[in-house]
């Protein structure tokens, strides 16, 4: 008789999976991919080694699952920040400005999940992603300018373009201080999308 697994069993097995990737996720979140040897990620989940690759075949699967799992979380809260009443202009920057707050929190888990080197596993996982921010600057943009609050253009190059901008000064404008940072990157991007020339008022 083939072996049926039962309800205990299926949930018993995800609670494992989900203890993996919480403990994997911790460890990049302070030290990187680097920090996250398959030996760390099995101490800090309580399992054997052998089970880490039960669940994972290899190391870039786990790493995949975990950028999944911790890149939705950032882009259901910039997309939670714009899903708010209030002109498109607005949304943006609120989404501008919620994406590089929690950035500046968890500096390095944000390096790992916007830049640093990864497996083309991984790599895959974070093209995805971008596309996800991508969709959610669009959904403001494009009710913007049906609405007559922005100026004519392509809603979904502008969000490209927006998120490459975001990524880029995240991991890069290392000289500023946090609110300067913050500041100038809302300002940049909502200079972006609009014909306005005084939009400090916003980046308030």
């Amino acid at each position: 008789m083939a072996y049926r697994s039962t309800p205990r069993t299926e949930a018993r097995r995800a609670e494992v999976r989900d203890r993996i990737v919480r403990a994997a996720l911790d460890l990049i979140r302070y030290g990187g991919y680097r920090a996250a040897s398959v030996a760390a990620v099995a101490e800090g989940a309580g399992v054997a080694t052998g089970t880490v690759y039960r669940h994972f075949p290899s190391k870039a699967e786990l790493f995949a699952e975990v950028f999944r799992v911790a890149s939705q979380h950032e882009v259901d809260a910039v997309a939670e920040a714009m899903s708010g009443p209030g002109p498109a202009v607005d949304r943006v920057a609120r989404g501008v400005e919620t994406f590089a707050r929690r950035a500046l929190r968890g500096r390095r888990l944000a390096w790992a999940l916007l830049a640093e080197p990864v497996d083309p596993a991984v790599e895959a996982e974070r093209l995805v992603f971008r596309h996800a921010y991508a969709d959610a600057f669009a959904s403001a943009l494009r009710e913007g300018v049906a609405e007559g609050q922005l100026p004519a253009q392509d809603p979904e190059f502008t969000a490209i373009a927006l998120v490459g901008a975001i990524g880029e000064a995240m991991t890069r404008a290392t000289d500023f201080a946090d609110e300067a940072l913050v500041a100038s990157l809302v300002r940049f991007c909502l200079r972006s999308i609009t014909e306005e020339t005084d939009v400090h008022h916003r980046a308030a």
